[in-house]
């Protein structure tokens, strides 16, 4: 399964990579100057490392990317439910790079592929929900319309300059909904706290982001800024959705299993 995880997330990632290379996104708002982030650059560094704490916090979800990736936790884990949580790994593992490659380049094709992957991996919760509820029942179309849908829904950028805010936003709304549903239906009070410190780190993310220059104003937040804070909110929401849905997955299979005896 992680072969086939690999497969699918790498023709993904590589197509999405090479229509930002394209120039059909050249219309789309995106930021491309250092000014944008209230870090400030360190003369005498590499492109890399300008922005050091931005661009190293990155490292994070490659981290937890790989953690996930590697789990061993569940011993009675279908090859289904596998296949899951390796695509979600990977999405983290791959989504890092590309985040440090924007702020390295500050170029319009990087900054656009890190909005544009952005929308499938908060799509990926959804699709991982719905094999939880479906289980014998779900089938591999599902996912893949599911994230069809959300590739093409970056198309609402290239039509209006605030488009991406309102996809990402309307991802954001219907990944809580299917979690919130998905919990009163299969969760306990493990899963319930895995969700709410996921919803808090999503929260984190989007408001320490849009605040950073604001913040940046105190002196807590001029070197580690709240554009570095975000990102490590963004890499806890990655961790706790994986504990909310790895366990909600198990608990579903536990209650199928006896009714299939």
């Amino acid at each position: 399964m992680m072969r086939r995880a690999v497969v699918h997330v790498s023709v993904g990632f590589l197509l999405c990579a090479g229509l930002v290379n394209t120039g059909m996104f050249a219309d789309v708002d995106v930021e491309l100057s250092s000014e944008h982030y209230a870090e400030r650059r360190v003369d005498g560094l590499p492109a890399f490392l300008a922005m050091p704490c931005n661009c190293v916090v990155n490292v994070g979800y490659v981290c937890v990317g790989l953690y996930w990736l590697l789990w061993r936790g569940d011993d009675g884990e279908s090859e289904r439910a596998r296949y899951m949580r390796h695509v979600f790994a990977l999405m983290a593992v791959f989504y890092g790079p590309v985040q440090w490659t924007r702020l390295a380049m500050l170029r319009r094709a990087p900054a656009v592929l890190d909005q544009w992957l952005t929308l499938p991996i908060f799509a990926w919760v959804p699709v991982w929900i719905d094999f939880i509820e479906r289980r014998t029942e779900w089938r591999a179309s599902h996912a893949a319309a599911l994230e069809l849908g959300s590739v093409l829904s970056y198309g609402l950028a290239m039509a209006h300059r605030r488009g991406f805010d309102t996809a990402l936003a309307g991802h954001v709304l219907f990944a809580v909904y299917k979690g919130v549903g998905v919990q009163r239906t299969h969760g306990d009070v493990r899963t319930r706290r895995h969700l709410v410190l996921a919803v808090l780190s999503c929260a984190g993310f989007v408001l320490l982001k849009l605040l950073d220059h604001h913040l940046a104003q105190y002196r807590l937040f001029q070197r580690l800024t709240g554009h570095f804070w975000s990102k490590v909110c963004d890499v806890l929401q990655f961790h706790f959705s994986f504990c909310f849905l790895t366990r909600l997955t198990s608990r579903a299979r536990a209650k199928t299993e006896p009714q299939q005896q």
